[in-house]
Parts: structure tokens; C-alpha cells; sequence
């Protein structure tokens, strides 16, 4: 008997937030042809959005617990969108955008910080290929932006 997703997150004493409305004109997550896309969704920890510039202002240590925020948001989005996390077949990639200065070179570590959460709350379909990427800003000047694309059960 296999484990679910609901299970996995109970064990690791994990609550998803709720699902954010988008802030602007997008969908926060479109299915088509088995995939789920969903959109960049920002980081928010004790309901407060991380804001500022890995290398600058954010640490490379609160960069990862936002990029983790993100992953939790995303996973957030795939339960409102699939109505259960059970109908992810596989995480296929994350896009991890990290606002940061121009001598900054840390965004693998922090875009981790969303890989290590989608392994914990999927197991081995959580793990992913991934883009990390230095950006000299984000909208309403978040810390981090996360992206996903997951293949669905049908």
C-alpha cells in the first residue's frame, strides 16, 4: 500500500496555505494534454511576503526558506487545481527566478530550497529537472519566484 501525498505531509508536519489569487491577468494554473502549468507563485512565510535582493539584503539562508514558501504555494495550486496532490504523476521542471545583485551566484542554493520541498511532499516523483536564474527584479519585489510544470493522472 503506497503512501499519499496527504500522508507524506501529515508525517513531515507540513500545511499547505492556502492558494493564492493571481496578481494580475494569468490563470494561476492551466491543464492541458496531461500537464498542469502553473504559473510563478511568490514566497510568503507567517503570511508576510519575503521581499529584497539575495547578495544585498536577503540572506542566502532566508533565500532558501523562500524558495521553499514558493514550493508550498505551488503545491497549494496543484491541490486547488487537481483536487487532490494524488494526481500528480511527476514534478517535470521548476523555473526558480532569485532577485539578487550582479555579483551573486548563489541561485542553486537557494532555488533548492523549492527541489528539497517537492522531493518532501512527493517522494520520488517530486524530483525534477530545474532553471535557476539571477534577476535584477521581481513583481512587488519578492525574493524569490517559483514555476512548475507536473505531468497529471488523469
Amino acid at each position: 500500500m503506497s503512501i499519499t501525498v496527504e500522508q507524506r505531509l501529515a508525517d513531515a508536519g507540513i500545511t499547505l496555505p492556502e492558494a493564492a489569487a493571481p496578481v494580475a491577468s494569468y490563470q494561476p494554473t492551466v491543464e492541458a494534454g496531461g500537464m498542469l502549468y502553473i504559473s510563478g507563485q511568490l514566497p510568503f512565510v507567517d503570511g508576510e511576503l519575503v521581499t529584497g535582493k539575495l547578495g544585498e539584503n536577503v540572506s542566502e539562508e532566508a533565500g532558501h526558506k523562500a524558495a521553499e514558501a514558493c514550493a508550498l504555494m505551488l503545491a497549494a495550486q496543484m491541490k486547488r487545481a487537481l483536487g487532490s496532490l494524488d494526481r500528480v504523476e511527476r514534478v517535470v521542471k521548476l523555473g526558480a527566478f532569485v532577485a539578487s545583485t550582479a555579483d551573486f551566484t548563489g541561485q542553486p542554493k537557494v532555488a533548492n530550497g523549492a527541489s528539497d520541498m517537492m522531493e518532501t511532499i512527493f517522494g520520488e516523483v517530486g524530483r525534477h529537472a530545474r532553471s535557476a536564474v539571477g534577476v535584477p527584479v521581481l513583481p512587488l519585489d519578492a525574493a524569490v519566484e517559483v514555476d512548475a510544470v507536473v505531468q497529471v493522472k488523469s
